[in-house]
């Protein structure tokens, strides 16, 4: 017995035999565990097998863009992946496999185009769904189109506002696509929303391509966002304008004209601003730094409220000659505000008349008369008694005046029945 296990050739054939034994009693264990129910267990490893679909892959295309126009080209498939486990998980997961179309030796017209795939493994089967994509191949053309811009909400501007000539830069855009495309084209345009604009409008607005029935056009455009400006005007209106006279002229001298160049101005601004403005008196003229006929260029102060005034600056035409005057002699003193139950008796000057001076410019002074001046007293809210007042003077402009006396003395008498 001792040389029989002495022998080494007998001592290998004992181990196989005891590692083989060991193998097959483990490898039947587990393949038992995974395969409960089978009713043939197996001596060997089984092979496993799993199947895995991946949706939204992107499809690319090659052809020749420069010259070329393809339509039809699906964006996205699904692939399903059938085979080992160890390599259809990984490929499902990294996604850097390729699904593409190659169109490269296609001619003009309409093709039934299978979809192929790179870069994955040969171990796997692979369905691609869908697995065949119908284009359009055509000839790529580029013209150039004048960009319009098309108002929107244009009823719901601001109160009196408007949009003016709008300016777009670039005004031409250059429009890529096949022919069929291209002839279809009517309108380029890029769209502004007016609803409660009340000032001007900067803006960046995408072009849109749009064809005869008004549909939009899937085009290329160069540039794809213009920019747009639209001067929008606010409520306006023409109104006069009034000298406002500060200070007095050299002794000698007298004005024979005040002439605004031009006389009125237009003002901007919310509406109901505006049209509480029946004219414009904020405008002053600084007698005393006249010394001779001369023409001035003033400001137009812009009203609260108002956005602006056209023109912002005015001339003033200033006309002085040498002063003189000219009396009018017993002038009748009138009297406004009279109650109708009282009635009025002159004490001084005791006929109701007075003598009035005129003083004024040569030129002015020669076309007056006395029923171009007025002398008169305010009574308004007087009751009985003796009153006296100051006389006050009606007559045009460019010219003062001098009197004897400037106060009136006078009674009111209640009327008795």
């Amino acid at each position: 017995m001792d040389k029989f296990i002495n022998k080494r050739w007998i001592m290998k054939i004992i181990a196989l035999l005891l590692a083989f034994m060991l193998y097959m009693s483990v490898n039947i264990d587990t393949t038992s565990t995974q395969q409960r129910g089978s009713s043939t267990p197996s001596p060997f490893p089984s092979r496993s097998v799993d199947v895995e679909t991946v949706t939204d892959v992107p499809v690319s295309a090659y052809y020749d863009r420069d010259n070329l126009v393809v339509s039809g080209l699906p964006q996205s498939v699904a692939v399903t992946l059938e085979g080992p486990t160890g390599t259809v998980k990984p490929a499902a997961l990294q996604k850097d496999f390729e699904v593409y179309l190659d169109l490269s030796n296609l001619e003009i017209g309409t093709h039934q185009v299978p979809l192929q795939w790179r870069n994955i493994s040969n171990k796997l089967d692979v369905t691609i769904e869908p697995g065949v994509a119908s284009v359009t191949i055509q000839e790529k053309i580029t013209e150039d189109f004048p960009v319009e811009v098309d108002f929107i909400n244009r009823a719901q501007i601001g109160e009196g506002y408007q949009p003016e000539q709008p300016i777009v830069k670039p005004n031409i855009v250059k429009v890529t696509g096949s022919k069929e495309l291209i002839d279809s084209i009517a309108l380029v345009k890029a769209r502004v929303d007016l609803k409660g604009v009340n000032e001007s409008i900067e803006q960046q607005s995408r072009v849109t391509v749009y064809d005869r029935e008004g549909n939009t056009l899937n085009v290329e455009v160069e540039p794809a966002v213009v920019d747009v400006s639209v001067p929008i005007t606010s409520p306006y209106k023409a109104v006069p304008l009034r000298i406002n006279r500060k200070g007095s002229l050299k002794e000698d001298l007298s004005i024979k004209k005040v002439e605004a160049t031009p006389n009125e101005v237009t003002i901007y601004g919310p509406k109901g601003v505006i049209d509480k403005i029946e004219y414009l008196d904020n405008i002053d003229l600084d007698l005393t730094k006249i010394t001779k006929s001369t023409t001035i260029e003033v400001d137009v102060p812009v009203p609260d409220g108002v956005r602006r005034v056209v023109p912002e600056k005015i001339n003033i035409k200033v006309e002085v000659e040498k002063e003189e005057q000219k009396t009018f002699t017993n002038l009748p003193i009138k009297y406004i505000g009279l109650s109708a139950n009282l009635e009025l008796e002159m004490i001084d000057p005791e006929n109701g008349l007075m003598d009035l001076t005129v003083l004024g410019a040569p030129s002015v002074l020669e076309g007056l008369n006395s029923t171009d001046m007025e002398m008169y007293i305010n009574v308004t809210d007087l009751g009985e008694g003796a009153h006296e007042l100051p006389l006050e003077i009606n007559g045009p402009q460019n010219v003062s005046w001098d009197l004897p006396k400037r106060n009136v003395k006078f009674r009111l008498i209640e009327i008795r029945e």
